[in-house]
């Protein structure tokens, strides 16, 4: 099973980059040999990589980093890189090849701090002689100090780095870097392809993966999800039915209040085992006996990783609470398909009952202005707005209609 297994729907990109693998492996083994690189290359030093929500901008990215990581002694006999088994393959996609870094924003920006010591990495030859490769999976969250590190590494990079930015679209990354990058726009994969993978890879029942890939319409890491954890799907099914629960003022501030409280809940279970690992991981590094005080002068470093997980929770609570903005919106659209009279492509089947009761008890006009009001919620959101507050404006907006 190669590395361009995982892309779903994506076949024009994966060849592309296959192709661009070829190129990298033809000028490593150049060097190698002290031949003459090729002439014509389709491989860069820089690439970015944009797509939709559910596109597989990230698990694009780091297949591409893993088939210029491949080893495969099958290359040797004509095997193109990529081949999913050898060890550089494995680790760059699990994530532990030495010559492969990640950065994700912990909070809701990539800071200077978090790029530091990757953006100096980025400048050294790679450890097991191919290449140096820093993959940032949110570029669009980097700040004005972030981007300007990421620009003059990008600018004068090292002969063997390779830069793989992921972000939601072109605009969303400083002119100045996307303009030395090469661009790669994926698509939104069909419903059809995300429930072929998820029969195929993860052994989901037919039925239950056409359900989850067109609830998600063709968001794979959701699809996947709903799929597999029934937890998901119980807090999916709360979400669709709180259209229900607006018939007064006191049910519009409970409903908001549970969906925040569930967000938080939803955070802090994901969190709670990374923080506790990380937390040994460094009172070990630093030298603390088990269960024994800290050394003198690491009060600092240990503060830095508690913000570090502070800003981490945050942003998990409130990707939980655009997940289940976004499964809310997708139900007014359908509501809206109903109400012009299409029941073509209606995402929330399964709750059928709901979306019928909500059509006849409003008018798509009405319908509209539900949606911009999730739409502005989420705005609130990004601009820190508290949760809560964000919420409760639109749970209300949502009975006004």
């Amino acid at each position: 099973m190669s590395v361009w297994d995982d892309l779903v729907g994506q076949e024009k990109a994966g060849e592309q980059l296959g192709a661009a693998a070829r190129d990298a492996d033809a000028l490593v083994t150049a060097a190698a040999s002290g031949a003459a690189p090729p002439e014509a290359s389709r491989m860069t030093h820089a690439w970015l990589f944009t797509g939709p929500p559910g596109a597989g901008v990230v698990r694009t990215a780091r297949a591409f980093a893993a088939a210029l990581q491949c080893v495969s002694p099958d290359r040797a006999l004509g095997g193109a890189p990529g081949c999913g088994f050898c060890d550089g393959c494995h680790t760059a996609l699990i994530g532990t090849h030495a010559d492969v870094s990640t950065v994700a924003a912990v909070g809701t920006q990539i800071l200077a701090d978090d790029m530091r010591d990757t953006v100096r990495k980025s400048f050294t030859s790679p450890a097991n002689g191919r290449w140096q490769v820093i993959l940032v999976e949110d570029a669009e969250r980097l700040n004005e100090k972030s981007a300007n590190a990421v620009l003059k590494a990008v600018e004068e990079p090292a002969p063997r780095t390779v830069w793989l930015l992921c972000a939601p679209s072109i605009e969303d990354v400083l002119p100045t870097i996307r303009s030395r990058c090469r661009h790669l726009n994926l698509r939104t994969p069909s419903v059809d392809a995300v429930a072929d993978m998820l029969v195929r890879r993860d052994g989901v029942e037919p039925g239950v993966a056409a359900a989850a890939a067109r609830a998600t319409q063709g968001h794979v890491d959701r699809a996947r999800r709903l799929a597999t954890d029934p937890a998901a799907r119980e807090r999916r099914a709360t979400v669709l039915r709180l259209p229900l629960r607006l018939d007064d003022i006191g049910g519009c501030l409970k409903a908001a209040q549970e969906l925040v409280d569930a967000a938080a809940d939803d955070a802090k279970a994901l969190a709670e085992e990374t923080d506790v690992k990380e937390t040994e991981e460094l009172k070990a590094a630093l030298g603390a006996a088990q269960g024994g005080r800290l050394p003198r002068g690491t009060a600092g470093v240990m503060k830095d990783l508690e913000d570090k997980q502070k800003r981490r929770r945050t942003r998990t609570q409130r990707d939980s609470l655009d997940l289940a903005l976004t499964d809310l919106t997708a139900l007014y659209r359908d509501v809206l398909a109903l109400q012009l009279g299409s029941r073509v492509a209606i995402a929330n089947a399964d709750v059928e009952d709901t979306l019928d009761r909500v059509a006849r008890g409003s008018t798509p006009e009405s319908t509209l202005r539900r949606i911009e009001a999730i739409a502005a919620c989420r705005e609130a959101l990004d601009r820190n707005v508290a949760p809560l507050l964000a919420v409760e404006a639109m749970t209300m907006a949502l009975r006004a209609g």
